[in-house]
């Protein structure tokens, strides 16, 4: 007879790309991927970007100080790079100790990119030095411009900038941010070990057509933005096939209420305080949720070439309802799944 409220323990998983904001803000939301997460990878385009070793630190310190009494979690931290990042910066990235990668957002791209890189060729330099030493650059990988489909971004940027990139940087480590398309796990599969890809929640349980979905839903749109329904079952037969190159990476990033719910509102979805119950989510549907672990817990570490977490958390099958909205700073923020009910719940969380 099975139990009426089934539980699955897995290895404490780790969040590979994840928006965490600065000030008031920070202190608002870290504690939700604090709850769970062991580790995260910490995006660097605050404003200033955090384009050095020495800003990464201080931003390092302040999550730090930010962080629930007790917590363990531990932020890993990212560069912005630029047209104009100096080599040398790679070396004292490597050498740090705390930094995990160098993050590339093509100029215009997405929140706060404006400062982003215009061309991966105006890069050579700093690519083969991360090359050389083996630091992982991570990709938003979507071209700009007016000429571009939305929904073509993710394609186009592959196929312009960074399968020519891999092609000419047979070492280098490269992880496709946030993989939205079928051709984003094409790529992926094509690149070999040295290739991985993060993918979110949103992206594994919704299409397009979400964002449409009885009006226009504002909290619902980020980027990349949704993709076709063709895209999100590769992404789900990518996320659950036990391929090591794909893992968990939320991309969870908060705006507060007014700047989503606005005539030009802000690309982004507040995940983290379900973020690993809307996993659950993808992973039962798909009837895999016994490869939740890895994707959660052990690829991304093996990719980074750090250790896995020793401790476990368990999820408990136990309806809990999405709260409708959270504080953030002096307002409020929505998180994804406001007001729905969720079917996994983090024991001891969520109650």
């Amino acid at each position: 007879m099975s139990s009426p409220n089934p539980t699955l323990t897995i290895a404490k998983p780790d969040d590979w790309h994840l928006h965490l904001r600065d000030g008031a803000e920070l202190a608002s939301v870290v504690g939700y991927s604090a709850r769970v997460f062991g580790r995260a990878i910490v995006m660097p385009n605050l404003r200033p970007p955090v384009t050095t070793v020495a800003l990464a630190a201080r931003y390092r310190d302040r999550i730090r100080a930010a962080l629930p009494a007790g917590s363990g979690f531990e932020p890993l931290m990212t560069l912005y790079l630029t047209d104009s990042t100096d080599p040398a910066e790679i070396d004292r990235a490597a050498e740090s100790g705390f930094v995990a990668g160098i993050k590339c957002y093509p100029a215009g791209a997405t929140t706060h990119s404006d400062a982003g890189v215009t061309s991966l060729r105006r890069c050579e330099a700093v690519i083969a030095r991360m090359e050389e030493r083996g630091v992982v650059l991570q990709v938003h990988a979507e071209a700009t411009g007016d000429d571009v489909d939305p929904f073509d971004r993710e394609s186009i940027y592959i196929e312009r900038e960074l399968a020519p990139l891999v092609a000419r940087h047979p070492r280098l480590r490269v992880v496709l941010e946030h993989a939205t398309t079928r051709a984003g796990v094409e790529f992926v599969r094509s690149g070999g070990a040295r290739v991985g890809a993060t993918i979110t929640p949103q992206h594994l349980l919704y299409n397009r057509g979400a964002l449409f979905r009885g009006g226009l839903r504002p909290h619902l749109y980020c980027l990349p933005v949704l993709k076709r329904e063709r895209d999100r079952q590769a992404l789900v037969e990518a996320a659950t096939s036990g391929d090591a190159r794909f893992f968990l990476g939320t991309d969870s990033a908060p705006h507060e209420r007014y700047a989503k719910e606005a005539a030009c509102g802000c690309a982004g979805i507040f995940s983290a305080p379900a973020a690993i119950e809307l996993y659950a989510r993808a992973f039962e549907e798909a009837g895999r949720l016994d490869r939740l672990e890895g994707f959660a817990s052990l690829h991304g570490a093996d990719f980074y070439g750090l250790p896995r977490n020793r401790e476990k958390v368990t999820l408990e099958r136990r309806n809990w309802i999405v709260p409708a909205s959270l504080n953030f700073s002096a307002g409020e923020v929505v998180p994804m799944c406001a007001g729905e009910p969720l079917a996994w719940s983090v024991a001891g969380a969520n109650t």
